[in-house]
């Protein structure tokens, strides 16, 4: 098997970080030795099949986004992305794992939604990949699918309080099947918008003519999704059953995780880069119909309410947990454009897994989180929420070789002409700036992106079978 040594460079961790050298053996890290350790030998550099300079720059565990949607349908088409192109993006972006949603739909059998996504994923990724499991259909077939869910790798299943007709489930039927997660150590994910009550606001705002993409925002209100979270935890805590709440943007919502874990409840939550940065004023209220672009659920939130700067907050203080993206691209020419004077039919999605650690480390430079929480919300979290610690989300002899050496003097710009692999016809992130870049991106040993050059392929990436949650207390 091959051998690698990174060399010269700062190894951060969740807890810190220190200068080390890195020694990969074929797909796992060997060792992490002090800077010209002798204990391999006198001449480990010589030794070794390939050396990578590392010098002045930062080794960290490859990042993974544990919520992706490559290849989903949604409102009539489907997200952008294949498992080919979606991974391929994630690579250069310092993405080595990402965790996507098999769907069972209403009517359908949850294992056929299983084996459906793992047809379109087979020999396709370019990074490691795992699976969620939406269902759709609360009944006493998916109730019994679900506790053999473990047995296939999958610890994790999504409920939708949302998108009646589509994927909603009622509180009886969430009730049912926090039961069976609670029995089973299934982590219950949770989308948490009040469904009903938007569908009424969206059909009030359309009868007054209110129909640009602005309006997406206003019919999703903050309160239906504090309303939504509040229930989905007073259901967890009926049954026992531990949740994490998807896609956090309201800041009265982050209040409703905090309150929860404060008594001790099992309780997560997730954000993502756009209720960081975006908001209803700028983006989803651009002017005419660009706005589209940065339609997704839950939505942008009002810069003027602190939004933003409440989430910044709670990865500081641990109310949230982690960043991943909502991945589910869409094009504006052929797939936006289908809501052109009715907001309501533009499909839900913003493209981001090839920016999410650089939007991150962004943080790092604009003293909203330390280095070390950047790797913390990035990588091991996301490991350690959904089973998958030890092998992913460390610097550590025995684990996977994803590596990633980030250079925090180098720059990324952000634009289709620019850093865009993603198959979008544009960025939701045109013209952003990064004080730093991803320079090496290494895939259980593989080196997938090295200096602006992709070296990977599809077919690479292989199948995570993910144990329980390694975050419960």
């Amino acid at each position: 098997m091959a051998t690698t040594l990174i060399s010269g460079g700062t190894v951060v961790t969740a807890t810190g970080r220190s200068a080390a050298d890195v020694l990969v053996d074929g797909e796992k890290i060997a060792a992490v030795l002090a800077p010209c350790s002798t204990l391999l030998g006198h001449d480990l550099a010589g030794s070794v099949d390939t050396v990578l300079d590392a010098t002045g720059k930062y080794v960290i565990p490859g990042g993974i986004d544990a919520h992706t949607h490559m290849q989903m349908p949604f409102g009539g088409t489907e997200a952008s992305d294949t498992f080919e192109t979606g991974t391929r993006a994630a690579a250069w972006g310092g993405t080595t794992t990402i965790v996507d949603f098999a769907i069972q739909r209403y009517g359908e059998r949850v294992m056929d939604g299983l084996a459906a996504w793992h047809e379109k994923a087979a020999g396709q990724c370019a990074v490691d990949y795992g699976f969620h499991q939406i269902i759709g259909d609360v009944n006493d077939d998916s109730l019994k699918a679900m506790e053999a869910l473990p047995d296939e790798g999958v610890s994790s299943y999504k409920l939708f309080m949302a998108y009646p007709g589509v994927f909603y489930s009622d509180d009886a039927q969430i009730y049912k099947a926090m039961r069976v997660g609670a029995e089973t150590g299934l982590m219950t994910m949770m989308h948490a918008e009040n469904g009903p009550a938007i569908d009424a606001m969206v059909a009030e705002l359309l009868a007054q003519g209110k129909t640009d993409p602005y309006y997406h925002g206003v019919a999703r209100a903050w309160q239906m999704e504090e309303e939504a979270t509040h229930r989905a935890i007073m259901l967890a805590n009926l049954t026992g059953a531990p949740l994490y709440v998807v896609h956090v943007s309201a800041k009265q919502a982050v209040e409703q995780l905090a309150a929860a874990r404060d008594n001790g409840q099992n309780v997560f939550g997730e954000t993502c880069p756009q209720y960081l940065y975006l908001s209803l004023e700028d983006q989803l209220g651009a002017e005419g119909f660009e706005g589209a672009k940065w339609v997704c659920s839950t939505p942008l939130r009002s810069k003027h309410e602190h939004h933003q700067d409440r989430m910044w907050q709670s990865l500081r203080t641990n109310d949230i947990q982690m960043v991943a993206t909502d991945h589910c691209p869409f094009c504006m020419k052929g797939q936006k454009d289908m809501g052109v004077g009715d907001f309501s039919k533009i499909p839900n999605g913003i493209g981001s897994v090839e920016h999410r650690m650089d939007l991150m480390y962004q943080g790092v430079v604009d003293g909203k989180i330390s280095l070390e929480r950047w790797v913390e919300i990035t990588s091991t979290t996301p490991a350690r929420m959904f089973g998958m610690y030890g092998t992913k989300g460390v610097i550590a002899p025995g684990a996977d070789a994803d590596v990633v050496i980030y250079d925090p003097n180098g720059h990324t710009s952000i634009g289709v002409e620019k850093t865009h692999h993603m198959n979008m016809d544009y960025s939701a992130w045109e013209g952003y700036e990064i004080e730093g870049h991803v320079d090496t991106v290494m895939s259980r040993g593989r080196v997938v992106v090295n200096n602006n050059e992709y070296l990977g392929s599809k077919g690479h990436g292989q199948y995570v079978r993910r144990a329980t949650s390694q975050y419960l207390v």
